[in-house]
């Protein structure tokens, strides 16, 4: 019997979201609600598996531990990208890896969830409320501030054009992000991040982490945001240095900040962003929605078919 193990399947929401009857009546597929971070753990779990089906970046496979999983022959990662695979280790002991399709919109309206939260301090005032006390705070005007995006690619071009709905002017920096392709989307190119930090009423960040932009906001460019500016990241953790953005949330040199993600996920429980007020905190839910994981469990569904019916699978992005 050939087995399938599907990881990080927080809600068991594979079974709910494809058909995995589809596949030959001699497969067998284990979905796993826990995570696994000791990669010991991971090895033993993993072991009598030949298929591995990955939740984007939730769980790693680098070579070491690619090297003690001799019976996996297809590993599948939801997304048509994943940097936490070490794909050219896989290739050497012969696992093919494929990646699938995605839905875009999730994660660019779970920032602007995140915005509103923060600005309008809802989670705040949602648990007064629910004491029995009535309005404590003063919200935050969108209209007429300034939406500055750390990235300009598929996400940052959504996040950028609900900013504009909102009425807010729209600046943009990268690396590589040239006026041509600022002027596509209807926003200002800053010159440098510092240009952006300075002039930003929210910063949104939708930058891929690299080594390039790991630790790219650290406490001296904090430091240059509004003291009643807002931070949102629903990018990657550790672009933003945690500990500078703890102190600064402490210290009240930004106003707030909305995190869909963290250096180290699950959220440790004794993380010091728990007891901020000024954070609104998810569980890195960008992606967490129906039509997403339709398409990602429909898709990993066909991978598998393809792979065991010697067919191409979907290759990764590089």
């Amino acid at each position: 019997m050939l087995r399938i193990a599907v990881l990080d399947d927080y809600q068991y929401a594979a079974a709910t979201y494809a058909d995995w009857s589809r596949l030959p009546e001699s497969v067998e597929v284990v979905e796993f609600a826990d995570h696994l971070a000791d990669a010991d753990a991971l090895v033993r779990r993993l072991a009598p598996f030949d298929v591995v089906v990955a939740m984007r970046e939730r769980t790693p496979f680098p070579r070491a531990v690619l090297e003690r999983l001799p019976n996996l022959g297809l590993l599948v990662t939801t997304g048509g990208r994943n940097a936490s695979i070490d794909v050219a280790a896989a290739a050497e002991r012969g696992i093919a890896v494929c990646g699938t399709g995605a839905h875009p919109p999730g994660t660019a309206e779970l920032t602007w969830a995140l915005v509103l939260a923060v600005a309008r301090h809802v989670t705040e005032e949602d648990a007064a409320v629910r004491a029995g006390s009535w309005q404590h705070t003063i919200g935050t005007d969108l209209a007429g501030g300034t939406l500055g995006l750390l990235g300009l690619g598929r996400l940052g071009e959504r996040v950028a054009r609900i900013g504009q709905a909102f009425e807010m002017d729209v600046v943009a920096w990268s690396a590589n992000l040239t006026d041509e392709r600022a002027a596509e989307v209807g926003v200002r190119r800053a010159g440098s991040t510092d240009e952006l930090l300075e002039a930003a009423d929210v910063v949104s960040i939708h930058l891929q982490l690299s080594d390039r932009t790991r630790g790219l906001l650290g406490a001296r460019e904090l430091g240059l945001m509004k003291p009643t500016a807002i931070l949102v990241n629903t990018s990657r953790g550790p672009i933003v240095d945690e500990a500078a953005l703890v102190h600064a949330l402490r210290e009240g040199t930004i106003a707030g900040a909305g995190l869909d993600v963290f250096d180290v996920e699950p959220l440790p429980r004794h993380s010091p962003l728990r007891e901020l007020r000024r954070a609104v905190l998810t569980p890195h839910l960008g992606y967490v929605t129906a039509r997403t994981y339709e398409v990602f469990y429909r898709d990993a569904v066909d991978d598998v078919a393809a792979w065991l019916a010697g067919s191409p699978v979907r290759v990764l992005e590089a």
